[in-house]
């Protein structure tokens, strides 16, 4: 299937909520859309399990009609993301995000055309003579509208899939409210075939009438209706009422999509994250705190742990900061309690608040229930923001409020709630030189340095690297089913040479290609390992040789500078980490770098 070109090219149409049902090759139970654009699509489904269907990077295929115009979209994509409940429960569905790859014929230009002159749909039920020549007027200009009288047609009409937002008029209350009761009944329990759009993606209910009964309030309350609207209502007031329900569905189906990829995305990166801890081993043995610089750093937790006391943890991306803060929280008195891991730079200002502090109901669109916030959720535990630098400075006041005094107030909230949560945040950046720029507060910063731990980077604990590696590889052998028999002396010479600006995570990646890339029973060699890397180890030992003429003696001596000075750089001009890296007396190698004349003068 090709695309076939547009002599005249059209304006790109944004993203569409569209509840239309699709079919698919391979095939997935249940498969609805839930938002169409041009580019791509926006799946749910029920599969009847997490292996079933489509996996991210395979391509499918999928046939879906468009609503109203009934045409037939035929188009090949690639899943490009893909999210499964981490349990089956009854309302629990199948996230998908595919990019259209080619259309059938000119398919395309249909979608294309369809997008550009959509307008939202809008179900007008009930509604009498007197009324209908006001509302074409008031919003016609702006949407489509179906008018209907009989109960029986709004479930048809809701079937299309299109339908945005329903305004049912109550000149007959009887009638309206058990019409809008069924409704928020059958929205409650997503659809009874449960083949339907998920309860959160259903049109929004607004009620025009001339009084407002009780019944109608608790309605309100309970959530089951938008808006209620009281005659005589000016044109506009009545526009911009249906608008604001048709688009807080567009906005609700975006944010739905976003989170969802979000989560999925936050539990890709926490799996890939470096190794976990076994329940009630020694920290001290476990992979990549065996170095005596990592020795040293778990001094200082044992030191800290049992404390309430807040802990900062510094060091380069990659180097384990959760890792150590699992450890914290391990070896403290809160072991038993929640431990809860958020990443500060993954989300927006509010919605990162919304997610700390919690938010009531209609706090902002989509806050359509309470929530109560990490700090809430981690009460007597545990929380770790991670990159805490990347917060603004809004968001650090409510975070000092929190540690000074351990109150939380939800957004939107009046309630105060006091948590007794232990925090620990890391950084990537020295966040005293951030409150120096003026991005981060000093006063927050100062109650977070109470202890601060640096991580050192993987390039200043090479005694970690080899363990690290063939932990990795052990793991990478189980979790993808592999045979790698182990490292051959040449990619252990590499690994230890190398200078990993990613650290302990780019180690990970490092390795679990060279797993995927071995046969069974094989050796990790060099041909397995990045080529990227290997050019890198090359190119330094390059630098290293030394050419030209002279006596042997004279060689010698310049190939010992380029050594020492090799090693001063690999470890931050620290003379002693150098000496330990190069297995020398620190005083002898002091020696020698004055001789060489490799420190900087003093002014």
């Amino acid at each position: 299937m090709t695309l076939p070109p547009d002599s005249s090219p059209l304006p790109r149409s944004e993203r569409k909520p569209l509840y239309v049902q699709v079919v698919t090759q391979p095939a997935l139970n249940g498969c609805w859309a839930v938002n169409i654009s041009e580019t791509g699509i926006g799946l749910i489904a029920t599969p009847s399990g997490p292996a079933e269907g489509p996996r991210e990077g395979e391509e499918l295929e999928m046939a879906f009609t468009l609503p109203d115009s009934r045409a037939r979209i035929r188009v090949r994509g690639m899943v490009r993301w893909r999210h499964d409940p981490a349990e089956r429960d009854e309302g629990a569905v199948t996230a998908l995000g595919v990019s259209f790859h080619a259309f059938e014929n000119s398919d395309g230009v249909t979608l294309k055309r369809y997008l550009l002159d959509h307008k939202l749909y809008v179900a007008v039920v009930y509604a009498e003579e007197s009324e209908l020549r006001g509302l074409r007027e008031a919003l016609e200009s702006h949407v489509r509208l179906r008018f209907v009288q009989a109960s029986e047609d709004v479930d048809s009409l809701l079937g299309r899939g299109d339908i945005s937002a329903l305004l049912v008029c109550g000149r007959n209350e009887a009638r309206a409210i058990a019409l809008v009761e069924r409704l928020a009944a059958r929205r409650a329990e997503s659809d009874p075939s449960g083949a339907g759009p998920a309860s959160d993606l259903a049109p929004r209910i607004l009620y025009c009438a001339p009084a407002v009964p009780s019944r109608l309030v608790e309605l309100f309350n309970q959530g089951k209706i938008f808006r209620a609207l009281v005659p005589p209502i000016e044109p506009v007031a009545l526009r911009q009422a249906v608008l604001q329900a048709s688009r807080e569905l567009g906005l609700r189906t975006e944010q739905r999509r976003a989170a969802l990829e979000l989560e999925r995305n936050l539990l890709r990166e926490r799996a890939r994250e470096a190794p976990r801890l076994s329940p009630g081993a020694d920290v001290a043995n476990e992979p990549g705190f065996r170095s005596p610089v990592m020795r040293q750093v778990l001094e200082l937790v044992r030191v800290a742990a049992p404390h309430r006391v807040a802990v900062l943890l510094q060091g380069e991306t990659g180097t384990g900061k959760e890792v150590l803060a699992r450890v914290i929280h391990r070896l403290s008195g809160r072991s038993s309690l929640p431990l809860v891991v958020q990443d500060c730079g993954a989300l927006t200002e509010t919605l990162l608040a919304s997610e700390l502090f919690g938010h009531v109901k209609g706090a902002f669109t989509g806050a359509v229930a309470d929530h109560p916030g990490l700090f809430v959720l981690a009460d007597g535990g545990t929380i770790f923001l991670d990159e805490i630098e990347n917060t603004t400075p809004n968001l650090q006041s409510k975070l000092l409020r929190v540690l000074e005094s351990g109150d939380v107030r939800p957004v939107g909230g009046t309630q105060i709630r006091r948590v007794d949560v232990r925090i620990i945040a890391a950084s990537n950046r020295d966040l005293a030189e951030e409150v120096r720029a003026g991005r981060f507060r000093s006063d927050l910063f100062y109650r977070l340095n109470s202890f601060t731990i640096d991580l050192p980077p993987l390039r200043e604990r090479p005694e970690d690297i080899l363990d690290l590696a063939r932990y990795f590889l052990g793991h990478f052998n189980r979790t993808l089913r592999r045979s790698a028999s182990g490292l051959s002396a040449e990619a252990e010479q590499i690994l230890v040479s190398a200078r990993w600006p990613g650290n302990v995570r780019e180690l990970r990646n490092c390795i679990e290609r060279a797993v995927l890339l071995s046969g069974d029973e094989e050796l990790v060699t060099r041909r397995h390992l990045p080529p990227a890397l290997v050019s890198s180890v090359e190119g330094s030992r390059r630098q290293v040789r030394v050419n030209g003429s002279g006596s042997l003696r004279e060689r010698l001596e310049q190939m010992e500078k380029e050594i020492i000075r090799e090693a001063l750089e690999r470890h931050g001009g620290v003379v002693r980490r150098a000496a330990a890296a190069l297995e020398m007396d620190p005083v002898t190698l002091g020696r020698r770098v004055r001789r060489h004349g490799l420190l900087p003068r003093e002014p």
